[in-house]
């Protein structure tokens, strides 16, 4: 690691953890070579905030269920076209939310398309969140439905926004693929990520139990009307009725940047491969076509402001999250992954410029100004001191 790129972000996030940005903040990050930075700065809540401290990843859970569905795909047991109701027969009478009735009743029809993986892995399926989608949201208020980080069944049962293929829409769709690998393996999606995966990549720290991490876990947090923050209560469900494959997972910086780095070298970490690199390059591509991944407006702004990531860039989505049509102004390479999690966690992998990394924070609600900043300025911390190496 690079004393001048450890020195330069270790004040950065020292900066963000004085003036209130964050209670505490942490990152990693790599590059064809091997780790390029690793660190932490603040508290987790009972403690110091450190790289292996252990934090709620959300949405940064997808990509890790999204590989091991393509694992499934390279070994024949699943096809990114064949209707998944042919290995959850619960899909195969789907039903698209068209509107309400006078006295709240939610009116649907029946899905004309059925839904494949590859529109679950891309978000084209039509399934959405209800924190996100104000149709849903009332859905919901009429039905009485809990909300999907309760991890109850009954949630998984939201009807379609739209038919499949149609639309984007991000929501609970790889929770269905994490259930489709669940069904083709035998197994729970713990146990299978634990051996096909995490076992394999040498990841120590991730999974959706706490189990005996909880000495390392970190509090969440919410941000104030002044701009402050204030510990919260929050975990996720540790007796789930489903394993959330869209955003159950606990990590840390130190372990996913290890999953980051198998991306990163297409399928392959230190010699142990884990999936073949033409489905990492298909992965890789739009799979959306004209569609794109607009401004994502909320509907419950304790969970999330509005999101517009990378805003002024065409953004695609493959089948493992998003993709910038466009050179960052970041130096981001066109064609680079990026996404991140509820909690203000955020990744990218750039494959042109050989370099990965991630910032953990547990901070609500998501997409805050405040930490994207940091993010950014990481980032393009990073790429500089890679360039002057």
């Amino acid at each position: 690691m690079s004393d001048q790129l450890t020195s330069r972000v270790d004040h950065m996030l020292r900066t963000a953890v004085d003036r209130g940005d964050v209670p505490g903040m942490a990152a990693a990050a790599a590059d064809t070579d091997g780790v390029r930075y690793s660190g932490a700065a603040g508290s987790k809540g009972n403690g110091p905030m450190t790289a292996d401290t252990v934090m709620w990843i959300a949405s940064m859970s997808k990509v890790v269920t999204s590989v091991a569905a393509l694992q499934q795909v390279e070994r024949g047991a699943l096809d990114l076209d064949v209707p998944l109701a042919d290995v959850l027969p619960e899909l195969a009478e789907l039903v698209v939310l068209t509107g309400f009735d006078d006295d709240g009743t939610p009116r649907t029809r029946p899905a004309r398309t059925p839904v494949t993986l590859r529109h679950a892995l891309s978000h084209t399926a039509g399934w959405g969140y209800e924190f996100l989608n104000a149709d849903l949201a009332r859905y919901h208020r009429e039905r009485g439905v809990p909300p999907i980080i309760a991890c109850q069944d009954r949630t998984l049962a939201d009807p379609l926004l739209f038919e499949p293929g149609t639309g984007w829409e991000y929501g609970t769709n790889v929770d269905w693929v994490g259930k489709a690998v669940e069904r083709v393996t035998g197994t729970d999606l713990e146990r299978y990520l634990a051996e096909q995966l995490f076992a394999p990549l040498d990841m120590v720290d991730t999974g959706f139990a706490i189990g005996g991490r909880r000495p390392r876990l970190a509090g969440m947090n919410a941000r104030t009307p002044d701009g402050g923050t204030a510990p919260m209560d929050f975990e996720m469900p540790q007796d789930p009725e489903f394993l959330m494959g869209g955003g159950g997972l606990y990590s840390t910086p130190n372990d996913y940047l290890r999953f980051l780095r198998m991306l990163l070298g297409r399928g392959e970490l230190g010699g142990t491969r884990v999936l073949a690199e033409e489905l990492i390059e298909q992965g890789m591509r739009n799979q959306i076509g004209e569609l794109t991944v607009g401004r994502i407006c909320t509907v419950d702004p304790t969970i999330s402001f509005d999101v517009d990531l990378l805003p002024g860039t065409t953004k695609k989505w493959g089948l493992l999250g998003m993709i910038n049509v466009e050179d960052t102004a970041h130096g981001r390479s066109a064609g680079s992954l990026f996404w991140a999690g509820l909690s203000n966690c955020y990744y990218w992998v750039d494959w042109s410029n050989g370099d990965t990394g991630v910032l953990f924070s547990q901070l609500l609600p998501f997409a805050d100004a405040k930490v994207l900043a940091r993010f950014d300025e990481f980032e393009s911390t990073v790429r500089a001191s890679g360039r002057n190496r």
